[in-house]
């Protein structure tokens, strides 16, 4: 892979401009784990697909350095909110999931000088400390379906009740009936309130303020 600083600087970019301790622990993780699976040029086609379980700084980091992309079906977002990702190699099946040591922020001061403030020492330390210190490393199995997996979508039905389309098997019956997630179990948007007296969308906008 190339060296840390040049993947630190895309992840930086991807980040419009933060090189935050979260940054750093994202490129690191994320060379750690294709060097574990023995990928060199992860951004090379689909052959690497990543869970990252946080939707923070750590999760660009990932993206930058290893080409993974939510719209590429190659990253994957579990909400645990947790600072860990499990990189599958789908060549061998390979996974590994590592998590970053909430203890290692207690052991900054041994690897930078006292006198910083904690951010930049946190930047700092991560960028050096060993990865044994940082990270929890465990091989897992992971079995991804195929409509998981990268390419076309493998199948698209329409919501009975809403009317739009619900591509790879989102579906879910009810009472019969093929529903999406958003009309099964209530959807995480509301539509607003007719009303004739809303001359232009700017009048919507100060009413719903």
């Amino acid at each position: 892979m190339r060296p840390f600083d040049e993947l630190l600087a895309d992840a930086v970019t991807m980040h419009r401009g933060c090189a935050c301790p979260g940054q750093i622990l994202g490129v690191r993780m994320a060379i750690l784990g294709c060097h574990l699976l023995g990928i060199d040029e992860p951004s090379q086609g689909k052959r690497l697909i990543v869970y990252v379980e946080i939707d923070r700084c750590m999760a660009d980091a990932i993206a930058a350095v290893t080409g993974c992309r939510l719209g590429r079906r190659t990253l994957k977002h579990v909400d645990y909110g947790k600072c860990a990702c499990t990189f599958v190699d789908t060549l061998t099946g390979r996974a590994i999931r590592i998590l970053a040591h909430d203890s290692a922020r207690e052991h900054i001061w041994g690897y930078v000088p006292f006198g910083l403030d904690k951010e930049t020492a946190q930047r700092e330390a991560y960028k050096i400390m060993p990865d044994n210190e940082l990270f929890v490393v465990q091989e897992v199995i992971i079995n991804i379906p195929d409509h998981d997996r990268p390419g076309r979508p493998v199948s698209r039905v329409i919501c009975a009740v809403c009317g739009e389309g619900i591509n790879d098997r989102r579906e879910v019956e009810v009472n019969g009936l093929v529903l999406c997630r958003a009309c099964a179990y209530g959807s995480y948007y509301k539509e607003p309130e007719e009303s004739d007296g809303w001359a232009t969308q700017e009048d919507a906008h100060q009413r719903l303020a």
